[in-house]
């Protein structure tokens, strides 16, 4: 099957018993089809599975098969024999290229009968200007225009099926939509509708791709004093996938009024550029600030580390019967954080402070805090309590949060907590 190359085609579909052909008739008016080049376009040819019925009966019987014919044809184009029984004789053009643009005409004869089917190839094109993947921040030009003769009385452009309204950052003019200031968000399919003067409207879809940060804007890592914790700087694809070299990356943190710059190398990072702080501390607390450059565009993700302290309190000489303070902290808070006590038996207790008036050795164990939010569990840190000294018979009670706590004297030993857990990333 093969195409030829001029501005009117003819398309011959022959049954190989057929004898001369009677005069053509048509299906309808000549109709046309808008594609945009690169796309697969589908020319329809459709006719009553009913009014061939009969002779395609007899054709089965007698040949086996059809024969295609055409002046010449190049390997893009088919027309599909499975849709003959239902009367469909479409030609399929994959890829579309801007010469195949022009006058199309389709025969189909069987017997003494002959079906024509006539239409007309437009071409619909939309570009990004810069081309390429773009950087999120950098400003983009999209044109659409097609070969529709008439004049362009409007456009509109759609983005994920969504009108998009003119403001500040979108300006629509002459056919281009320009964009100010781009974002991740902005990735996916625009479409622009061209309205022209004989009410015809002709739209196209292009589908934009712009490099920026995947995840939440401001991210939170959450971690207990001395464990590891890794922050995360996570492009949405991988730079060297899209063939994009040169991208130099860089973590810095503002602390005690000195600038901390940490250098990340690009090499095996798949878009993955996550600083490791291997035992974190309060005064690691705080916010990173992560900035990775491309093509001379340098694009910045903050990240907040909120580091978990566990403090345990006691009176001098502590043994069973003596009163015991375990006090949770967090540094830098959201606000909707709350703690969750648990010991070694399945009770449990809400607070940021645990008050044990007279331990037992029911209390003896593993005793967590957990810290939660809206996402769930963000962190926990955990107390190893030993009990040494005389039993006393004084039984155990537990209070959360007390205002004013007999645990409290002036003299005490301010204790770490012995064992802390793995991070917890959570988003915003």
């Amino acid at each position: 099957l093969t195409l030829s190359p001029h501005p009117h085609s003819v398309l011959c579909l022959v049954a190989a018993s057929s004898t001369s052909p009677g005069a053509p008739k048509e299906q309808r008016g000549e109709q046309r089809v808008w594609a945009k080049v690169g796309d697969l376009v589908v020319l329809p040819c459709h006719l009553s599975p009913q009014e061939l019925q009969s002779s395609w009966k007899q054709l089965l019987r007698g040949w086996g098969g059809l024969l295609k014919r055409a002046r010449s044809m190049m390997p893009r184009a088919s027309v599909r024999e499975t849709g003959f029984r239902q009367g469909d004789f479409s030609l399929w053009i994959e890829p579309l290229l801007s010469d195949d643009a022009g006058h199309y005409e389709a025969l189909v004869r069987y017997g003494k009968e002959t079906r024509r089917c006539q239409l007309e190839l437009g071409m619909v094109t939309v570009t990004v200007n810069p081309p390429g993947l773009l950087v999120e921040t950098e400003p983009l030009l999209l044109n659409c225009n097609s070969s529709h003769p008439a004049k362009l009385v409007g456009m509109r452009w759609f983005h994920n099926v969504s009108l998009v309204p003119i403001s500040s950052r979108f300006r629509s003019r002459h056919g281009a939509l320009s964009i100010s200031r781009t974002t991740v968000s902005d990735s996916g399919p625009w479409r622009c509708e061209l309205t022209y003067s004989d009410d015809e409207r002709v739209s196209a879809t292009f589908n934009l791709q712009i490099l920026g940060f995947a995840g939440p804007a401001s991210p939170v890592v959450y971690a207990a004093v001395g464990s590891a914790a890794n922050l995360p700087c996570l492009l949405n694809r991988d730079p060297s996938a899209s063939s994009i070299l040169g991208v130099s990356v860089h973590w810095s943190r503002l602390a005690g009024g000195d600038l901390e710059i940490w250098g990340i190398s690009r090499n095996g990072s798949n878009g993955s550029f996550t600083l490791h702080l291997p035992e974190v501390g309060p005064w690691d607390a705080g916010q990173y600030c992560c900035a990775v450059s491309v093509h001379g565009t340098t694009i910045t993700r903050d990240v907040t580390l909120a580091v978990m302290t566990g403090e345990q309190w006691k009176p001098r000489g502590f043994a069973e019967g003596s009163c015991l303070l375990l006090i949770c902290s967090l540094t830098h808070p959201r606000g909707h954080e709350y703690f969750q006590w648990s010991p070694a038996v399945q009770r449990y207790y809400l607070g940021s402070t645990l008050e044990l008036t007279h331990v037992s050795q029911e209390d003896i164990g593993t005793w967590e805090c957990s810290v939660h939010g809206s996402e769930g569990r963000l962190g926990a840190v955990e107390y190893e309590l030993y009990i040494t000294g005389t039993v006393s018979p004084v039984p155990n009670s537990l209070h959360s949060t007390p205002l004013l706590s007999p645990c409290a004297p002036s003299s005490m030993l301010h204790l770490t907590s012995q064992h802390f857990p793995n991070l917890v990333h959570t988003p915003n």
